[in-house]
């Protein structure tokens, strides 16, 4: 008997699937979209974690092939940004040969993995086909006032030399870099993503995505219910308006505070405090948001300006405080210490008074060592408020303070506009051109793409400018409105820009009319299922939802949300949990496990290895089992292919347990209990052949087509011993009949007074009557006493109570 060749059989697959392609659109089938979040081309290649997630997408493919789904199945690359632009520079090479060569790698590597991706459907963000279409999104949005130009405090990393969005701040540092992020002053281009805030929550709700997800997305978009109110100033006309979610503790403010960057903060110094104030902006400026939200010690400067309660005419001095942010409410907030931790800790502090406004069951706290933050109590020095339930005057103050002419009822978001612009060269030019007489003015679509410039020099300037500034050339040009001399846009857009879109430009990536036509578009879109990480919960996935409903709402797609069903995976990690990367020494390169135990078994195993949303740590040992697995499955099928065995009623109900047991675990993605069913009924497959001289080709049928899509090449080259004509792809899955998997016998206990004494075999449709009387026969000597009570429980246990 031959032996299990995997490197032959895999060799002999891969050149008939390159000749003989097994995904093919006839124009007759359903569509299906399966989608891989696509990668940026990283000069460290694939290492075997990246191989799970490919794994798990095409398995889910060919099972839909299977089902007789035509599969939409592309790759592409997200090929500009700071990570291809920051190798580039390391490796003192230009960022388009850098990021050619690195595609070029790793595709060579993803095609390792026997994946069904359709070549032809190939996207690359840095093509300018593909970024003709990125600009003329941003053109739409800006005529639509969706894009627009604003100077203010952004998130700046020294490193990477740009500006970054919040959602690219963690925990203080640039995520890309690790550099502790400051703040730096500069002219940027916003998208208004808060337009879409409502939106973009209320239709969580029609997706079938991971609970988890959902709620990140929700938290992001921070809606929250309150009030504005406005405090006159002391001794000026001006007022400041503040944002409060607790409109009911009103007459508890005993001071304000306003983030450092308040457009009135400056302004309120008095001349004794006007050095403290300057200090204290100056210092704020220099810290992230992060930061100033995580740091413990909270820090403030008294203004020496006071504003009026508006609702009792009490003097309320104003602070500013770091811990307060401008671009949330109105960068300005009443302080309620008596209800509120961090109010209370800041009032502690800087000895500022108390004022308890509700209370339970209406008594007062003597001297408070803490806030009192339950939800709800008996309203007390509220004036006429008091008496009242908090929780319903919770609901009921913004009406009133509107009726009083002193606020309004209002909706909040955390969510804030997307900073768009970056510094740098390696982005898709943004379409602007500054005109002295016009303003702001898009490049005229039918000039697009505005392609990026050749350039020797692409190093970051640091100064705030892209380095495209200096390329005179290329940034001096006319108005396309009046025709006078004007000046490009010399920021680029940040790796998003293209990521955001590009789902829906697989489907007709030749196409340089349209960015998708409405024709493909209804077609193949949207997304079925979208395979990635959970990293990207917030920034790529609000950022893909915040541009799908854009592009509905102008008709270019009839669709508002871009993936129907979301699955994220976990993480193949290092030793003791510690992330893979070429700084720390751990990565495991798939290269040599493919060669030494065969593409299918690294697929097997990449499942194996735990849960599949959660994160696994890697162990090379492991795949030795599932190699021997596949090896004792080829000996079976071959062993069994020519004896001309007859189905009996136990293969028969194997077979079906096989199909029903197999398609639970994939439906429900336990993709590791799949492996393991196939481990487990390979073993009783093996034991059946020994009682009954082999196995029918049914059963080894349904078997190999079960285990296909998980190792394609042996999945074919079996399928092929077992008398195929075709591929084993163009075949179908398998259908359960759950009436042919039932037992004709089963084994139940026989208990007496609660413990096991015998164990019966059954007919699976016994009778209560004759249950208990095996129970009885199979027990008899172990019977002491009276039986006083009979117990069958169908299918697992007979008691027999005794006194």
């Amino acid at each position: 008997m031959a032996q299990y060749n995997h490197t032959a059989i895999e060799k002999k697959w891969r050149e008939n699937w390159a000749k003989n392609p097994i995904n093919v659109n006839d124009g007759k089938k359903e569509k299906y979209y399966c989608l891989d979040m696509f990668p940026y081309p990283s000069g460290s290649g694939l290492h075997v974690g990246h191989w799970r997630g490919y794994v798990i997408s095409d398995v889910w493919s060919r099972y839909q092939l299977l089902r007789g789904k035509y599969v939409i199945h592309p790759m592409g690359w997200d090929a500009f940004g700071l990570p291809a632009e920051n190798y580039a520079i390391k490796m003192g090479v230009h960022p388009a040969k850098s990021t050619a060569e690195n595609v070029a790698n790793i595709k060579r590597q993803i095609n390792e993995i026997a994946a069904i991706y359709d070549w032809d459907m190939e996207v690359n963000t840095t093509d300018p086909g593909f970024y003709k279409w990125t600009q003329w999104i941003f053109v739409q949005m800006f005529k639509k006032g969706l894009a627009y130009e604003k100077e203010f405090p952004i998130n700046w990393c020294p490193s990477c030399k740009t500006g970054l969005a919040n959602e690219e701040v963690v925990n203080g540092c640039c995520e890309r870099c690790g550099t502790t992020v400051t703040k730096k002053n500069l002219r940027q281009w916003m998208l208004k993503i808060t337009a879409y805030a409502e939106r973009l929550l209320n239709d969580l709700d029609k997706l079938d995505w991971p609970e988890k997800v959902k709620k990140m997305q929700a938290d992001w978009i921070g809606k929250s219910y309150g009030a504005e109110v406005e405090f006159p100033v002391e001794g000026r006309d001006e007022k400041i308006t503040v944002y409060t979610t607790r409109p009911d503790t009103l007459h508890g403010a005993t001071f304000m505070v306003l983030a450092p960057e308040h457009a009135m903060a400056k302004s309120l110094a008095t001349e004794e405090t006007r050095e403290a104030v300057e200090k204290y902006i100056f210092d704020a400026s220099m810290k992230s948001n992060v930061d100033r939200l995580q740091d413990k010690e909270k820090t403030g400067v008294f203004t020496g300006t006071y504003a009026i309660n508006p609702l009792n005419g009490a003097k309320v001095p104003i602070w500013l405080s770091d811990y307060v942010l401008s671009d949330y409410g109105t960068g300005a907030i009443m302080c309620v210490p008596a209800h509120d931790d961090r109010d209370f800790e800041f009032a502690k502090k800087f000895n500022i008074p108390i004022i308890q406004v509700i209370a339970k069951d209406g008594k007062e706290i003597q001297n408070m060592t803490e806030a009192y933050t339950e939800a709800s109590g008996t309203m007390i020095n509220s004036g006429q408020w008091n008496g009242m339930e908090s929780s319903v005057l919770k609901k009921e103050a913004p009406v009133m303070i509107e009726k009083m002419g002193i606020g309004r009822k209002t909706v909040n978001y955390k969510l804030r506009d997307w900073v768009f612009s970056r510094q740098r060269y390696w982005g898709e030019p943004i379409p602007i051109i500054h005109c002295p007489h016009c303003g702001n003015v898009p490049v005229p679509e039918d000039q697009l793409p505005l392609t990026l410039p050749d350039v020797e020099s692409y190093q970051p300037t640091g100064t705030g400018e892209s380095p495209l500034a200096d390329i005179e050339e290329w940034v001096n040009t006319t108005c396309p409105v009046c025709g006078a001399p004007a000046k490009r846009e010399t920021n680029t857009m940040p790796q998003w820009a293209g990521s955001s879109w590009y789902f829906l430009r697989y489907v007709d990536n030749k196409n340089d009319q349209a960015l998708v036509s409405r024709e493909k578009a209804d077609k193949y879109l949207p997304v079925d299922m979208y395979i990635g990480g959970v990293e990207h919960a917030v920034l790529h996935l609000l950022y893909s939802r915040f541009y799908t409903k854009f592009l509905c709402d102008i008709g270019a797609i009839d669709f508002d949300e871009p993936f129907k069903k979301l699955f994220n995976q976990g993480m193949i990690t290092g030793k003791n949990g510690i992330k893979m990367s070429k700084s720390k020494g751990n990565v495991v390169s798939p290269d040599g496990l493919v060669k030494d135990y065969g593409c299918d078994s690294l697929r097997l195993y990449e499942l194996f290895v735990g849960p599949p949303e959660l994160d696994a740590e890697w162990d090379d040992r492991g795949i030795e089992g599932v190699s021997r697995f596949l090896n004792r499955f080829y000996n079976l099928v071959m062993d069994n292919k020519d004896k001309d065995v007859k189905e009996t009623r136990e293969m028969v109900r194997l077979r079906h347990k096989l199909v029903f047991d197999i398609e639970q675990r994939f439906e429900q993605f336990s993709l590791n209990t799949v492996i393991s069913g196939f481990m487990e009924y390979n073993n009783k497959l093996i034991d059946l052949a020994k009682k009954e001289g082999g196995i029918d080709k049914e059963t080894l049928r349904t078997f190999v087509v079960l285990l296909a899509p998980f190792a394609p090449h042996l999945g074919e080259e079996l399928w092929r011993e077992l008398g195929g004509l075709d591929s084993v792809f163009h075949t179908t899955w398998p259908e359960c009949d759950k009436d042919a998997m039932k037992d004709d016998e089963i084994q139940v206990a026989v208990q007496i007074n609660g413990k096991t004494r015998a164990v019966v075999s059954l007919p699976a449709d016994v009778s209560k009557e004759d249950a208990i009387a095996a129970g009885k026969e199979a027990a008899k000597d172990k019977i002491n006493g009276n039986i006083v009570k009979e117990i069958y429980v169908p299918g697992r246990i007979i008691n027999l109570v005794c006194k």
